[in-house]
């Protein structure tokens, strides 16, 4: 699928997103992918594609366009690790809201969206699939290894919208301490899963890190919500 154009809304331009249409036509729920501090590199292009296969109408819009748009970092490749958290710190998380509020609504608007939308985040994403929750009306989230949502907690009083979050409890990139914050401030108000001696990107196929049957599990956990908050 060819990138599309989204309008920001404080009038500094626009940015691209992919796009991915599910087959068979109709209208679909919608569905926001949103980015690792890798960019919309192959691998998040392709969780967008399998989350249209199974009949989302699918987009990855480019969250760091701000910075230096069309980011596409390859994981491993030499200095990519340094390359993507320099882009990852110049990140403005309120403007990257702006922008998934923009991409929300537009998708609403495709002709192929019947309206309801949720989102899926990774990483950096995680942490917007958290912030999608409390600061916007997208249907519903969902959050893997969210980095940083420790520091936003304070918002979890405004959580109004279905959140769900995928932990694991030997993330490198999220202390325990952390972890323990985000548990007290969101067991009553999200469906957090643990999984124990799983470490960061556990969904990353090739990676150390990676693992099949906590990702075969989380995913299921994950298309189950969507069906319930968002049909199919």
């Amino acid at each position: 699928m060819p990138d599309v154009t989204i309008r920001s809304t404080d009038g500094l331009g626009e940015f691209a997103a992919y796009l991915s249409l599910p087959p068979g036509g109709g209208r679909r729920p919608g569905l926001i992918c949103m980015q690792q501090i890798f960019g919309v590199n192959p691998e998040m292009r392709g969780f967008t594609d399998d989350f249209a296969a199974h009949g989302y109408v699918s987009i990855c819009p480019d969250l760091f366009w701000r910075q230096e748009p069309g980011v596409q970092i390859v994981p491993g490749a030499p200095g990519a690790f340094e390359r993507a958290v320099g882009f990852g710190r110049g990140f403005d998380a309120d403007k990257g809201v702006m922008d998934l509020r923009a991409t929300l609504a537009w998708l609403r608007e495709h002709p192929s969206c019947n309206g309801k939308v949720g989102t899926v985040g990774y990483c950096l994403g995680g942490l917007m699939a958290y912030l999608m929750a409390v600061r916007s009306d997208a249907d519903c989230n969902v959050g893997y290894f969210g980095v940083g949502i420790e520091r936003y907690v304070a918002e979890a009083a405004t959580l109004a919208r279905p959140l769900m979050l995928h932990i694991p409890e030997k993330d490198r990139h999220v202390p325990s301490e952390a972890q323990a914050v985000v548990r007290r401030a969101l067991e009553s108000r999200a469906e957090i899963h643990l999984y124990p001696d799983v470490d960061h990107a556990f969904n990353r196929v090739g990676a150390d890190t990676y693992d099949a049957g906590v990702t075969a599990l989380a995913y299921d956990r994950t298309a189950t919500f969507f069906r319930r908050y968002l049909g199919t």
